[in-house]
This record gives C-alpha cells, structure tokens and sequence, in this order.
C-alpha cells in the first residue's frame, strides 16, 4: 500500500516554485509507471505535465483525477519556522510550501489510485491528469493536457479535483462549480498642467475617481440558486505623480469581478466599456480598457457525481459535505468543457500561508474518501 503521508513529504522535497517542476512529476511518474499507468509527459510553453492511464482508452467507463504540483513562492524565508521544503512533521502536522495546496491532494488520489488497480483490478480506466502551472497563469498546464487528449482521442467520463474545499473541518465542503473571474484595467488620459491654473489642465483623476466609485456601488445581482452575489471589487489606483504641485495627464485604474451565473464575461464586459464611454463622454477625458477573462462561472448540477463523491466523504468523515460553489478559481473551470468535475480536498486555510502545513491524519482520510470514490464508481 502506498503511504500518502510519505508521498506528500516527497513531493513538499521537490522545489516545485510555477513554473519549475523540481522533480514533483518525474518522482509520480516512476510511480505510476511502476504500478502499471501508461504515462506521457505533456509539456508545453515551458510547463511541464503529467497524464497516467491504468486500463485501455476502449473502456467504456474512465473516471479522473486532477491537480497540480506547482506551488506559489516562499515569500519572507525569515518569516518560516520550518524549511519550506523540509517537510517536517512535528505534533501531528506536516509542514510544507504545497502541503495544503495541493501535494497533499496529489497524493492521496495518486495513492489511491495505484492501491485500487493493484487490490481491485476495475473494469474501466484511471487517469490522473496532473498539471505544473495551475498557480500561474495556467495557460499551458491543464489546458495543454485537455487540447492533448482532445488530439489522441483520450477521454473522461467523470472528473475530481483535488483542490482543497474545506474552510475548517474535513468533509465540510465539496464545490460544484465556481464562479468567473475576470480584471479589467482602466487608463485615464488628459492633459497635464500647473495644480494652480486647473483651468489650463484637463484632469483626468475626477474621472477616473468617478468611474471606481460607480462601479463599485453597482449591484450586479442578488445571487442564484447556486451562487453568491457577483462582486467588483477596485484593486488599484494608480497615479505615479510626486509632485504637488502639478496636474498628472495620466492615470490607471483596475478592477477584479467575481461572477455568478447570472452573467457572462462578455456582458460584464459590454456593461464595464457602456460605464467607461458614459464617463469619457461626461468629462472629456480619454478612457481605454483592457480586459482578461481567467474563466466563466460554471456548475455541475447536483446529481450522480456529487452524490458518489458525498457518499464517501459522509462514510470516512461522518459529515455531509455542502455543495459549494464559493471561492477563487481552479483547473476546474478548464475540465467542465470536458465532462462533469466536481472537487473535493482537504481544510484550506492553511494555504500559500507562512508555515504552510496540514494535518497528518487528514491526509490518510482523504486517501480513504478517493479509494471509496473509486471503489463506489467502478462497483
């Protein structure tokens, strides 16, 4: 049996900083290739990427998992009581950059999966899908294992991130889906001049103060059935300008909206450029927009996976987890374009913080849920 505790250690050791793989994945594939997964590397645009198969791609029934190894930077190294890849493990916790978010995860359905093709031999395939750049910008990590399948005919069924979805307990929170994302950065351009002759300027600060201020106070939507509110949020305001006594020309502006699925990133951007035209044409001032859609909000309705997945974590946790659609994004706002994905994974709050770590027995539970998953799905 494969000890996922120990797994997880390994893959902390690994220096595996987006978008440095630092070993993470050339240590799962000796694994996996060891336990009988046929594995490929797909790497792409300097991101490297992992996809293990147990069982023909003819199988009618192929369930999988998918995660990452990559990890955000340390931060202050000073700041660390432990090294941040030492994985020590000290009164029950395993300490660790990733040991939350997410090896821990990863090795514990990698575990899994190897224990159940070795004890149980399924009639059907297991795929682990495994990317190196999900806490970047993610063009190149699952979207590059999904466009490798799509090209070789490779295909899931059903699919399970392992991210973690629990804010304070084990077994609390399963997602179905997530909300879109998306920043939009405003330029504001006028004409520079003397602070004392404002007449002779073309200010563009009102304007853009303006903007923020109505963007923020619009209400979006009240919610859905399965979702929050959408929120806007005015990250920055930025001027550049040290002088008192001068008018800048320029200033730049930047929103991030989290929205439900009530709205699409189009429309959203329909309504921020109709915003910024009003604006322009009120005051005079040149206002351009440039906008990024990280990802569309998206749901699997509740139904047989969720249930599958509930089931488990209710049996080993003694909880039913709530269906979720709360929090930033994941690869899973990538693999809904491919089949049903929910995620499940373990308490997160402990994630790209100082002193990253996880508890020891929390990671043995979530190898026993992804077994049970397993057992459940091929049974």
């Amino acid at each position: 049996m494969i000890d996922p505790v120990d797994l997880t250690a390994r893959l902390v050791r690994c220096p595996s900083v987006t978008p440095d793989e630092g070993g993470a994945l050339v240590l799962l594939q000796t694994l996996l290739s060891d336990a009988g997964f046929a594995c490929t590397r797909v790497d792409r645009g300097g991101t490297s990427n992992l996809y293990a198969r147990w069982g023909d791609k003819a199988h009618a029934r192929t369930f999988g998992f998918n995660g990452h190894t990559d990890v955000v930077p340390v931060g202050d190294l000073a700041a660390w009581t432990k090294d941040p890849f030492g994985a020590e493990i000290e009164e029950g916790w395993l300490y660790g950059r990733g040991a939350t978010d997410m090896k821990s995860g990863v090795a514990a359905f990698a575990a899994a999966a190897v224990d159940f093709v070795t004890d149980t031999p399924p009639d059907g395939a297991v795929v682990l899908a495994i990317t190196g750049d999900e806490e970047g910008d993610a063009t190149d990590g699952t979207v590059a294992l999904l466009d490798w399948m799509e090209a070789e005919g490779e295909r899931l069924d059903v699919c399970l991130v392992g991210e973690p979805t629990s804010p304070d307990h084990m077994g609390q929170m399963m997602k179905i889906g997530r909300r879109g994302s998306m920043t939009a950065w405003f330029t504001f351009r006028g004409t520079q001049g003397h602070a004392a002759y404002p007449h002779k300027a073309l200010n563009p600060l009102p304007a853009m103060a303006r903007l923020m201020a109505d963007l923020s106070e619009h209400e979006l939507d009240s919610g859905t059935r399965h979702f929050d509110a959408s929120t806007l949020a005015v990250v920055t305001m930025d001027v550049g300008n040290a002088a008192t006594n001068v008018i800048p020309a320029e200033g730049r502006a930047t929103v991030n909206i989290r929205f439900n699925d009530a709205h699409t990133g189009a429309g959203i951007t329909n309504w921020l450029r109709a915003e910024a035209d009003r604006m322009a044409r009120e005051t005079g001032i040149a206002i351009d927009m440039r906008v990024k859609i990280s990802g569309e909000s998206f749901l699997t309705p509740p139904g047989p996976l969720s249930d599958l997945v509930a089931k488990a974590v209710q049996i080993e946790t003694n909880r039913t987890p709530e269906l979720s659609t709360t929090g930033g994004t994941s690869d899973a706002r990538f693999v809904k374009d491919h089949c049903p994905v929910v995620e499940f994974g373990l308490v997160g709050h402990r994630m790209h913080a100082v002193d990253e770590r996880v508890r020891v027995e929390q990671i043995e539970q979530l190898k026993a849920i992804y077994l049970r998953v397993l057992q459940d799905y091929f049974a």
